[in-house]
């Protein structure tokens, strides 16, 4: 059975540039319209169940939250539903943040 692996914010932007990931983000709105790693898309319901019906499988997914632990659970329902390559990044959007000194 797949399962997802956690990524480290040492090594996320070295994996966006060579995997090219679709990358999600599953924070709130509002603090995802305030800012958001480049390319990531809000993942607001109707998305999430399109991706889950349509989505192709093979494609790594990187998805993120607020410190890493929401992103957790929704990586590992994207690996239940059959999904190949899916990655919860550590830390989240604020060591993101803290590591790149945004």
């Amino acid at each position: 059975m797949a399962t997802f692996k956690n990524l480290a914010i040492s090594d996320a932007a070295q994996f966006i540039a060579e995997k090219k990931p679709v990358i999600l983000d599953c924070r709130d709105v509002k603090d995802y319209r305030a800012g958001h790693l480049e390319n990531a898309m809000h993942l607001h319901e109707k998305l999430r169940d399109s991706l889950i019906q349509k989505g192709e499988k093979e494609q790594p997914f990187l998805i993120y939250c607020y410190h890493g632990h929401a992103s957790e659970h929704v990586a590992e329902m994207f690996s239940d539903f059959g999904f190949k390559e899916v990655y919860s990044l550590n830390e989240g959007y604020t060591g993101w943040q803290a590591h790149h000194k945004l």
